[in-house]
């Protein structure tokens, strides 16, 4: 490409692992990202990249979780490098800036294939079984990675929290007060959001291991490949909501707006693969706390993204109920029911 239409901060990551834009044919960018920029890069060697860029500091558009967000992608892809049988990006390089010190840039290889929204009404009833199948048995295989503390990497609240319940509490405290800031209207008020996630707190002391959580498997991060009545799962992208915590709250978005216990297939591949999906009364509990937390940044963001008001108004009326219906199962739950253990 001709360097006078090459974006300089590109140019600088691509700099860094030896590619000049004359070795770039093709340099694009990828819609359906909420909040990072996304460029698909090829070069004439015939390799393709994906470059993710986060938005300008001080941008008005960032909730108090996504502080230096691209950590957490480069965590992930960093824990999974080694894992076999998942269909993840590579890292080429990882940049950080000084001044804030964040990871200010990745570049990672390119996982074929189209996302699972796109192919989903085209595919057959053998191939939606299969695919559900085989992201089971990819999503308990990322399971197996544990890690050494709770939490965001990039530690957005402060230091590490000694235990699970500390840092969900700080997760869910941090995306409240992010609704007092910017006037989101909740279905409940917020101290009473508060109050019913903190009289549920105990079951969170049931996860006593960290484990590798995407947090965000919906259809459009899943990425399926082959030809047509052969298509299956060939890769699990966009990472960079990750934390360390309770495999549980992984299946919120593996079934949004429903119920994972009837997904069948996940559930076979999971258990094949060695996950543990046994839903029991506190399981099921935990499993709300996470939606509530989830529907919570859903109905957050929409104001610092300022979204149309038709997105607005869906948002409010959609994930609003599912957040007050979930609010209402957790107040209503018995307490102290805690039979499985991570």
């Amino acid at each position: 490409m001709n360097p006078e239409n090459f974006d300089p901060a590109v140019a600088a990551l691509l700099s860094a692992v030896a590619v000049a834009p004359a070795d770039v044919v093709e340099c694009a960018p990828l819609s359906g990202g909420t909040y990072n920029s996304l460029l698909r890069v090829v070069l004439r060697d015939g390799r393709r990249w994906i470059v993710k860029r986060p938005p300008p500091p001080r941008s008005g558009s960032t909730l108090r979780y996504e502080h230096d967000l691209l950590r957490g992608e480069a965590s992930y892809y960093t824990a999974v490098r080694d894992l076999p049988g998942v269909p993840v990006p590579r890292l080429v390089h990882v940049e950080t800036s000084a001044e804030p010190p964040v990871v200010s840039g990745l570049v990672m290889t390119e996982c074929p294939g189209v996302p699972w929204h796109e192919a989903d009404t085209s595919l057959t009833p053998g191939e939606r079984a299969r695919s559900r199948r085989e992201l089971g048995e990819a999503v308990a295989r990322l399971h197996t990675v544990k890690g050494s503390e709770f939490g965001y990497p990039a530690r957005p609240f402060g230091p590490a929290a000694a235990d699970w319940r500390s840092a969900f509490t700080a997760m869910t405290d941090a995306v409240l007060n992010d609704a007092v800031v910017y006037g989101v209207e909740l279905p409940r008020p917020v101290e009473e959001v508060r109050e019913v996630i903190a009289a549920a707190g105990d079951v969170l002391d049931e996860v006593t291991r960290p484990v590798l959580v995407h947090f965000d498997l919906w259809q459009g991060n899943l990425l399926l490949e082959g030809a047509e009545g052969a298509r299956g799962l060939s890769g699990v992208i966009d990472a960079e909501r990750m934390f360390w915590g309770d495999p549980v709250a992984e299946f919120v978005s593996l079934s949004l707006f429903d119920d994972i216990e009837k997904d069948a297939d996940f559930l076979a591949g999971y258990a094949a693969a060695g996950g543990d999906a046994t839903f029991t009364d506190s399981v099921r509990l935990r499993l709300e706390l996470y939606r509530c937390y989830l529907y919570l940044i859903m109905l957050v963001e929409a104001v610092p993204r300022r979204y149309s008001s038709e997105q607005s108004a869906w948002t409010r009326r959609h994930v609003g109920g599912h957040l007050a219906a979930s609010l209402d199962a957790v107040a209503s739950a018995p307490a102290g029911r805690r039979r499985s253990r991570y």
